[in-house]
């Protein structure tokens, strides 16, 4: 019998899902916690800051949820939760984005680095880590038939205001959370080698998202915890990714297609291809050891392997 392709779509919705990465990554997040308590310097109230890498589709909203409850439960410390997600480029900017580099199939839609607005990341992050009063940007995904745009100003979350907490965690979480651009003969070398995606597209191409990636560093370089969802075999994503949008699909009407669902992994994929093998390998490992957990997941979804790095 022939393998089943893993990037094909499966009608059948996906199984029923329990979490079973909130009892690993919880109690490793408390450690990391209290760890950086002890040793913050008196009188700094910095937020203690946790990326979160999920492939779309494995679990990492369930975990999100269980880990930022928790943090305000059990522990008392207000805590937000950003998403990568949340900081892409207005429709109107990834539409120009798109036109000044029209032979560029990876920036035609939203996805790839280079698609976020890292002016307005800076920004926020900055704000935030200041204690000040800040707006958390929010896009809608429903938006424009499944095209996206960021929500109106008006709609967005103030934390830090006079009359509330302020936040003392913040979870920065996404996609590609943690990725690091690569060194020049690095992204050759990966480019000329086997790949599912990354021959689709030219070399210039990719060095242009590489060179955008650094910008995310402004991100990247503020963790004190990190935990990465792992899968496996990544081109799970497609099959996971078509499950997510169905549910759209019936809570909110036409968003995309399975064809486009297909087209707009494809456009974010070679990513996976690129800097998901330097997230195995530890984004904090400069800062130390055994502050990032690696959670790989079948194809079900369920925890396979846990490895603290």
């Amino acid at each position: 019998m022939a393998a089943q392709d893993p990037t094909s779509f499966h009608p059948t919705p996906p199984p029923t899902f329990i979490d079973d990465k909130s009892p690993h990554c919880i109690p490793f997040i408390i450690s990391q916690l209290h760890t950086y308590q002890s040793q913050l310097p008196q009188g700094s109230t910095r937020p203690f800051i946790i990326g979160l890498n999920g492939v779309q589709g494995a679990g990492k909203t369930t975990l999100v949820s269980a880990l930022s409850q928790t943090l305000r439960g059990t522990e008392g410390l207000e805590t937000l939760v950003l998403s990568i997600d949340d900081l892409y480029l207005t429709r109107e900017q990834q539409v120009n984005l798109a036109g000044e580099h029209a032979d560029n199939k990876l920036v035609q839609h939203r996805g790839e680095p280079g698609t976020h607005d890292m002016t307005l990341a800076r920004s926020v992050i900055s704000s935030l880590l200041s204690n000040k009063e800040t707006k958390i940007p929010s896009y809608d995904k429903s938006q424009l038939s499944g095209l996206g745009d960021r929500a109106h100003v008006s709609t967005w979350q103030t934390v830090n205001t006079p009359s509330s907490p302020p936040i003392r965690v913040i979870i920065l979480e996404g996609w590609c959370i943690g990725f690091r651009s690569l060194l020049p003969s690095v992204l050759s070398t990966k480019f000329t080698s086997p790949s599912l995606t990354l021959q689709n597209h030219s070399l210039s191409h990719l060095e242009f998202v590489n060179e955008s990636l650094r910008d995310y560093d402004v991100l990247t370089d503020e963790y004190d915890a990190f935990i990465h969802i792992d899968a496996e075999d990544t081109r799970w994503v497609y099959e996971w990714r078509e499950q997510q949008e169905a549910a759209l699909r019936r809570e909110k009407g036409k968003v995309m297609s399975e064809e486009e669902v297909r087209t707009f992994v494809d456009g974010y994929f070679p990513a996976y291809e690129l800097y998901v093998e330097g997230v195995r390998g530890g984004v904090l490992k400069e800062k130390g050891e055994g502050r990032q957990l690696r959670l790989v997941v079948g194809r079900d979804r369920k925890v396979k392997e846990v490895i603290k790095i």
